[in-house]
């Protein structure tokens, strides 16, 4: 019986054991897709807010397009994440979500303005950033390519933001 007992450990352990360690991830790895889904979510939730409470209509085409872009981004991260026994954050981080509490209690232009400066410009340029270097030192070759073919999708974004911001500022005075 002691055998039997030593074999099944032996043989749970072997199972459980490279299972698991066929889907190591590197922990920057791993942290590079926790903060591109947080990053995500952030884009189509604010995205959705600017839907319903931008008054431009230049700037609810922008939101449209990045609630579409992001949520196939999202849902592609998620099936890489999935399959290496990953578990990806399902909304903004906390930070995320105070610049998008502070968005909600804007109205107007000003809502546009800032929208498109934070969510558009600056969030774009902090993502761009983070796929650049996934893109880079990502250890796993799948991660590595969803990085760096992300990048200019996300790319393309952030012009289309700053023509955005030009094209307001530009009317402002």
């Amino acid at each position: 019986m002691k055998q039997f007992l030593h074999g099944a450990t032996l043989v749970a352990f072997l199972a459980f054991g490279g299972a698991a360690a066929s889907q190591t991830v590197a922990d920057d790895d791993a942290g590079f897709m926790k903060q591109a889904a947080h990053n995500g979510h952030a884009e189509v939730v604010s995205s959705k807010l600017a839907q319903q409470k931008a008054s431009s209509a230049d700037v609810k085409a922008f939101a449209q397009r990045m609630v579409e872009d992001h949520t196939k981004t999202n849902a592609e991260l998620e099936q890489i994440a999935t399959s290496k026994g990953i578990q990806l954050p399902k909304e903004p981080d906390a930070a995320q979500q105070a610049k998008m509490k502070a968005l909600s209690g804007l109205s107007g232009a000003e809502f546009d303005k800032q929208y498109v400066e934070q969510m558009g410009v600056a969030a774009h340029e902090q993502t761009i950033s983070l796929f650049q270097r996934g893109a880079s030192n990502a250890r796993d070759p799948q991660i590595k390519a969803f990085a760096a073919k992300t990048l200019p999708a996300l790319q393309h974004h952030l012009e289309m933001a700053r023509a955005l911001k030009a094209g307001k500022a530009s009317k402002a005075k």
